[in-house]
């Protein structure tokens, strides 16, 4: 890079699949914003999530290390993020973001000077009740991204001159799809009360093929809907960065933990299969003063966390590669969930490369692995020997106990589909 970065700033969005968005191909200008960006940034063509869900991909995005070695079976986190390193070299380091399952709860607020989690755990409990049945009324299930720049910019408005680090998590591309104002019309021909919109994103989950056509095509423009007024919100973010002169001496990244699915593969949401839909990122890596790339290479989320390393001169200690050096033109990647509820015994893999993708999933009690669609016997011997690493890695791994979680916490998944 050309110079190096006083500050590190990390945005991702939950939920925001990369083929949704405009400068990525999409046929609805979605993401005027990001576009504009992408104008200036490295941006990477072929960028995967390391998993296909918030509890294993964001700790992946953290560390910088596979979900397998990020959190424990509980999914608490296991390791080192890049808020600690960066604490540790001298940086003011902050979170903002309202997903529960990378809360507090879940020791996700290690290395933070700063942690707002949109949760009120540590708070008075008479104020927790009332803002509990404040949220019910209101149908609320997360901060909008207009709360979080408003948090954010005021804890940079704080500091005392010195380096930051700030992480922020938007969620409003995550269902239940309900773009607020003017957005909710954007493209859908009738506004959609939350209520209703809530519904149908559950019946999506729940029963995917009771979904008709056009309920399907609703889902998709309440969903792009919410990614323009996301998109919107990081523009006036940026704005905000730039008046305040921050923006240029920044390193700035920009993705996505996952992405959701519309039916491609006979479910909706992103429960923990590895196809594109939900692991096909975007990723926007902007050095100080901008640079206008784009990379056709593969590239991972967990390259985020070494990119992190590298800009401030520290050893990796990550699983990826810097973004801001060249990619070997014939990398592979590769992703990994966790099987759900009664499937939890499994793990799910995949690789890619430019050529294409290899699927295989893993029994760990009979230690059985199946392979599904894949490029080629290359790529299937190449992913083999990553489940035999990843094998050989959990083997050695301790793990703990899921430990139980806040009511309130309970109460903001199921409204986000999570139960």
């Amino acid at each position: 890079m050309s110079e190096d970065p006083r500050n590190i700033i990390l945005l991702s969005a939950d939920a925001l699949r990369a083929d949704h968005l405009s400068s990525y191909g999409y046929h609805r200008e979605t993401s005027p914003v990001l576009d504009d960006l992408a104008q200036e940034s490295i941006r990477f063509e072929n960028a995967y999530s390391a998993s296909s869900h918030t509890r294993e991909a964001v700790p992946a995005l953290l560390t910088g290390e596979y979900p397998d070695v990020a959190v424990d079976d509980g999914y608490r986190l296991a390791t080192e993020t890049v808020a600690s390193t960066l604490s540790g070299e001298g940086f003011a380091t902050a979170g903002f973001h309202s997903n529960p399952f990378v809360s507090r709860a879940y020791g996700f607020d290690e290395g933070f000077d700063h942690f707002d989690d949109d949760l009120h755990l540590g708070q008075h409990k008479l104020v927790a009740l009332a803002q509990r049945a404040f949220d019910k009324l209101r149908n609320r299930h997360y901060a909008r991204a207009a709360e979080i720049n408003e948090r954010s910019l005021s804890w940079l408005d704080s500091l005392d001159d010195e380096p930051f680090f700030l992480w922020n998590h938007y969620m409003d591309t995550h269902g239940p799809y309900e773009p607020p104002g003017e957005y909710a019309t954007l493209y859908a021909d009738e506004s959609v009360s939350g209520r209703e919109a809530q519904s149908l994103y559950q019946r999506a989950i729940t029963d995917p093929a009771s979904i008709t056509d056009d309920e399907r095509e609703l889902l998709i423009d309440l969903y792009d809907a919410e990614i323009r007024y996301n998109d919107a919100k990081i523009g006036e973010f940026f704005e905000a960065l730039r008046e305040r002169g921050l923006l240029e001496e920044s390193l700035l990244i920009v993705t996505a933990d996952h992405g959701d699915a519309f039916g491609e593969h006979a479910y909706y949401e992103h429960p923990r299969y590895l196809h594109d839909e939900i692991t096909k990122v975007p990723l926007y890596v902007r050095p100080p003063g901008g640079r206008s790339e784009v990379v056709e290479t593969p590239a991972s989320t967990l390259d985020v966390g070494a990119t992190i390393e590298a800009a401030v001169g520290v050893e990796a200690t990550a699983d990826g590669v810097s973004l801001v050096e060249e990619l070997g033109g014939d990398r592979t990647v590769f992703c990994q969930a966790r099987g759900e509820d009664e499937h939890s015994h499994l793990r799910r893999y995949a690789s890619r490369t430019a050529e294409g993708a290899c699927f295989c999933e893993r029994d760990r009690e009979s230690g059985t692995i199946e392979f599904g669609e894949c490029a080629g016997s290359a790529l299937r011997e190449e992913l083999e020997a990553h489940v035999d690493e990843r094998v050989r890695v959990e083997n050695g791994e301790s793990v703990g106990d899921e430990e139980e979680v806040d009511e309130e916490i309970e109460r903001r998944l199921d409204a986000l589909g999570y139960k």
